[in-house]
């Protein structure tokens, strides 16, 4: 009744049948605990012409598979955290020289001594073992290990490894083509010179410029994948391999794209739903396990590849751990991120093997591809098993419960009015929501029950279905409440006690003249009826495209309970945001914040500048520009920290900074602040500083710098 043929041509039932592996394959071999990386590689195996002959390796699989080693290349990139970048490059260069030299050596050597190949051949196949794919990087990102050392050193030395192996297939390839002369280098080199002084410094500008214009999910989306092609694109005409062109990409666009953003989530939801498993199904099923049979000549090949292909890895991430002390899960993670040969190996063989060196003798012979194919395979399985094994093992020792309650114990409330600050907003509060706690967002709209218009009502749900679907987006819980009162400070006010809320965020339309709004009736009602912490954000422009947080920070500004909670707040924010961020404050004030920063946040780019005088804001003005986020920490009147300039601080706002998105914020400060004397008041000075909780104790004790 049914007529079938094999291998299955039709493309309906291709996708379905793809779509059934990526769904099952992971869940039967989960049972086994077998990475779900491998279940994919092997159900490629079966499935194609080495194996039931039920799919063919077609177009397809070669669209989706290409689509698929860039998109991996592309997360790598993107995933990086740049400050761990800076601060680790140097170690990743040379771990990057280990990886690459040591297998290089030792496939040069296998290759002319063992294998019996010619200084060429030899030379290509080291190209091969030297080179590696972050195939088992899916699992780093998983267990949200991308920030670890390890990790970064094993990103930085693949980027290293590649671009030096890619290098020399190209000086093997022009070798061997006709006029392959001094010309054909100088040209090399001009024509990388250019493609990577295009795409750093034009793809950054392109992306600010396209961010801040269009807020549609569809096209940021396809203008992220539309750059990510382009670079790679850009890269092959340059002489390079796409891979590098991808990864490049996602290095120079890395800051524009927040880790927890509902851009980043959509970015890896594509990818590792459908691309990335394409490529893993595509590269198993280029596997023929028969070739195990075809004598001993083929298996010494096979075995002699394999395992100088894996130690040789091993060896370079043993030598270093021993160089830099690094414990045992850090060697198993450096070994199972480098060691994984997929799509470039594929590349360097396949280009062997149609590289005729002379009539009918060619670089490469089928046996070394079979040999690499397997190689293929194992270096897959181990390195999926030793990441694993590794991203477990540092995420239970890196878990320890002071992290995991940080240093919010509330939810983050955000109330909505403007319907134009929606996004804005909900993405500010992304960034600096505790991360640990489950609901961390709670969205308020609060209108009066006498209003007989209804619109303001049906409008203030519109803005919570919005905030929603943002948070959504980026894979955050948002619960929303509307509600009515015959004050909407009070309504915030009982909302935040009602639900424990730890920090309220308000919105300021940009075209709303601070001085007339900031001090009106709602808001000076909120300030005076919480000790939380509130924060008045106007923003210009998405947060996503800042490139500078500049924070003027009052002195004993430290003596506040809320210092080290709106500290880590705004570090949570520059961490997800990549950007550079400045302080200005008084020495004795910027040690209590440097020391906190590299504590607890090491991987920031900070910079401290001493602020002498307060009471004119427009000493900040030559370092705040149009791109720049401006966050003034201001204190409530009565508190420690309080200055009477701050009564001015509306009206400097929006003399000085009118055309900069400000962030207003004013820390908690338990207490009826009535009872509190600032420390314009000496003789209260030190009732004031006992005035402070256990908490503030504990964080003013810990965080207290040297010699303090």
């Amino acid at each position: 009744m049914f007529d079938i043929h094999l291998p299955i041509t039709d493309p309906t039932w291709i996708f379905f049948l793809v779509l059934v592996i990526i769904l099952f394959a992971p869940l039967l071999l989960s049972r086994l605990r077998i990475p779900h990386i491998i279940g994919l590689i092997l159900a490629g195996v079966l499935v194609g012409e080495h194996g039931f002959n039920l799919l063919e390796r077609d177009s397809s699989f070669e669209l989706f598979g290409k689509v698929g080693i860039y998109y991996i290349m592309f997360l790598a990139g993107l995933e990086m955290d740049m400050g761990n970048f800076a601060r680790h490059g140097r170690r990743g260069m040379l771990f990057g020289l280990l990886t690459f030299s040591i297998p290089f050596v030792g496939g040069l050597l296998v290759g002319f001594y063992v294998l019996r190949y010619s200084w060429m051949t030899s030379l290509l196949l080291a190209c091969i073992f030297s080179s590696h794919t972050l195939v088992a990087y899916p699992i780093v990102g998983r267990y949200g290990m991308g920030k670890h050392v390890s990790v970064v050193l094993s990103v930085v030395a693949t980027a290293f490894a590649a671009f030096v192996s890619l290098l020399i297939l190209a000086g093997i390839v022009g070798a061997h083509s006709q006029g392959a002369d001094g010309m054909f280098w100088v040209w090399f080199v001009v024509k990388f010179l250019l493609y990577g002084a295009f795409v750093i410094l034009f793809f950054p500008r392109l992306g600010r410029a396209f961010f801040r214009r269009y807020n549609d999910s569809v096209m940021q989306y396809i203008f992220v994948l539309a750059l990510v092609f382009l670079s790679a694109a850009l890269a092959e005409l340059a002489g390079l391999e796409g891979l590098l062109g991808a990864f490049l990409a996602g290095l120079v666009i890395n800051r524009l794209i927040p880790h927890v953003s509902p851009l980043m989530n959509r970015i890896e939801f594509v990818g590792n739903a459908l691309f990335i498993p394409y490529f893993l199904i595509g590269v198993g099923m280029l596997i023929n396990v028969r070739i195990l049979l075809g004598g001993w000549e083929t298996l010494k090949v096979i075995v002699v590849m394999i395992v100088t292909a894996v130690l040789t890895k091993w060896l370079a991430s043993w030598l270093m751990q021993r160089l830099f002390g690094m414990d045992g899960d850090s060697r198993r993670m450096m070994f199972g991120l480098t060691n994984a040969h997929a799509a470039g190996a594929l590349a360097m063989v396949m280009i062997g093997t149609q590289l005729e060196i002379a009539p009918g003798v060619y670089l490469m012979d089928d046996v070394v591809l079979n040999g690499t194919v397997m190689v293929i395979l194992a270096s897959c399985i181990l390195s999926s098993l030793a990441t694993e094994r590794a991203s477990r093992s540092i995420a239970m020792s890196d878990a320890s419960l002071e992290q995991n309650r940080g240093s919010n114990h509330g939810r983050c409330m955000i109330t909505y009015s403007n319907p134009l600050t929606v996004d804005m907003l909900t993405e500010f509060a992304i960034m600096i929501r505790n991360p640990h706690m489950p609901e961390s967002l709670l969205g308020l709209s609060v209108s009066y029950d006498n209003d007989g218009d209804e619109r303001k009502r049906q409008q203030g749900k519109m803005n919570l279905e919005k905030a929603v679907n943002i948070a959504a987006a980026a894979d955050v819980k948002m619960k929303t409440i509307s509600r009515v009162s015959n004050n909407i400070a009070s309504g915030i006010i009982h909302t935040m006690r009602e639900y424990e809320v730890g920090e309220v965020v308000i919105g300021l339309h940009h075209q709303t003249n601070i001085a007339d709004s900031f001090y009106g009736l709602i808001g000076e009602n909120v300030l005076k009826g919480t000790h939380r912490e509130v924060m008045i954000l106007r923003s210009l422009m998405p947060p996503n495209t800042w490139r500078k947080v500049v924070v003027a920070v009052p002195s004993k500004a430290e003596y506040e309970v809320g210092f080290y909670k709106w500290l880590e707040h705004l570090c949570r924010m520059g961490g997800q945001l990549g950007c550079r961020m400045q302080f200005f404050t008084q020495r004795e004030t910027g040690r209590y914040i440097e020391g906190y920063v590299r504590k607890m946040h090491d991987n920031l780019r900070t910079e401290f500048c001493e602020l002498e005088e307060w009471d004119d804001l427009l000493l900040l003005t030559g370092h705040v520009s149009y791109d720049h986020l401006l966050v003034i920490v201001s204190a409530r009147r009565g508190f420690i920290s309080y200055h009477p300039s701050f009564d001015r601080l509306p009206t400097q706002v929006s003399r000085y900074f009118n055309n900069n998105s400000v962030l207003l914020l004013y820390p908690d400060q338990y207490g009826d602040p009535q009872e509190n004397v600032s420390l314009f008041a000496p003789s209260h000075h030190e009732a004031s500083i006992r005035r402070y909780d256990s908490v503030g104790k504990w964080f003013y004790k810990w965080f207290r710098p040297k010699g303090s």
